[in-house]
């Protein structure tokens, strides 16, 4: 009789350890298999929100492809804008000055420019010996309708104007995303103006008590203080509220004292190149009025 309800309790033990193992194994697996969603969820989000940049970059070369096919001959000196979609349009002038022997002499808008030039072996030269140039290309933080540019988001903006002022054409080159009906409606930073360091208060002031909106003072990501421009300037933010006459503003801010110059270009670009989003590349010249 001890044997036999020792050897029931035995078999009730083990039937218990069973169905508890059996349960521990399910709840186990029922977590790995929502980790593992978990973690399949988050990486394909991961590869959905990269399939954004992805898309952009590639409309951002598209765009500089065709600007250097369009515009670039041989013998012609060329003003190298600076940004990022301005590192596909070097690039495709370095390959086309391979292939072809091109003679041609590159015009640098900032130090990154000249650094590219530089390292793609193209032929560097200055507003010295070059003060008049074939054709400038450049990108844009935003370009309205009528090819009014905000520019200026990398810090280069006077440089920039300068270079496009000396070219007989000024071309841009942008993605998608920096084309807008009005100036606001897709960048968001504000209009970049470049100031006298020791003016960048008053100068702050007077635009936004003639103006309206905010100036602030651009701030460095990677060292303490300010953005210091490759002119030793710093840079205000200007951000701005409903549509406006930007020639009266430009001129305007100009005027004042401690300004060196605005991220506004009105009435400059002759063509603006935009990568799409379906592989195309929209081009638009200024309305006529």
């Amino acid at each position: 009789n001890l044997f036999t309800t020792t050897t029931g309790a035995a078999r009730s033990c083990t039937f218990i350890f069973s169905v508890g193992w059996i349960s521990l194994c399910r709840s186990l697996w029922s977590t790995s298999r929502r980790q593992a969603a978990v973690v399949c969820g988050s990486k394909n989000a991961r590869l959905a929100s990269r399939s954004g940049p992805i898309m952009a970059e590639e409309a951002k070369k598209l765009a500089a492809y065709a600007a250097v096919d369009n515009h670039v001959q041989n013998n012609q000196a060329v003003g190298v804008g600076s940004g990022s979609t301005i590192v596909y349009a070097v690039d495709r002038l370095a390959e086309r000055v391979r292939q072809e022997k091109l003679n041609i002499v590159c015009v640098p808008t900032s130090f990154q420019a000249r650094q590219l030039i530089l390292q793609h072996g193209l032929s560097l030269s200055d507003l010295d010996r070059h003060p008049e140039l074939d054709v400038a290309i450049d990108g844009a933080d935003e370009v309205d309708a009528r090819l009014t540019l905000i520019k200026g988001g990398g810090g280069c903006l006077t440089q920039e104007k300068i270079v496009a002022g000396c070219a007989k054409h000024f071309v841009v080159i942008a993605d998608y995303r920096k084309d807008s009906k009005a100036l606001g409606q897709q960048w968001k930073k504000g209009v970049p103006i470049e100031v006298i360091p020791m003016a960048h208060v008053p100068v702050g002031r007077t635009i936004v008590r003639r103006f309206g909106g905010v100036a602030n003072l651009r701030m460095a990501v990677s060292k303490a203080g300010p953005v210091v421009t490759d002119n030793c300037n710093f840079i205000l933010d200007w951000k701005f509220d409903g549509a406006r006459d930007w020639t009266e503003v430009n001129t305007a801010i100009k005027m004042i004292p401690g300004v060196v110059e605005t991220g506004l270009f009105v009435g400059m670009a002759d063509r603006a190149y935009f990568g799409m989003e379906d592989g195309s590349v929209q081009v638009r010249d200024p309305t006529v009025e």
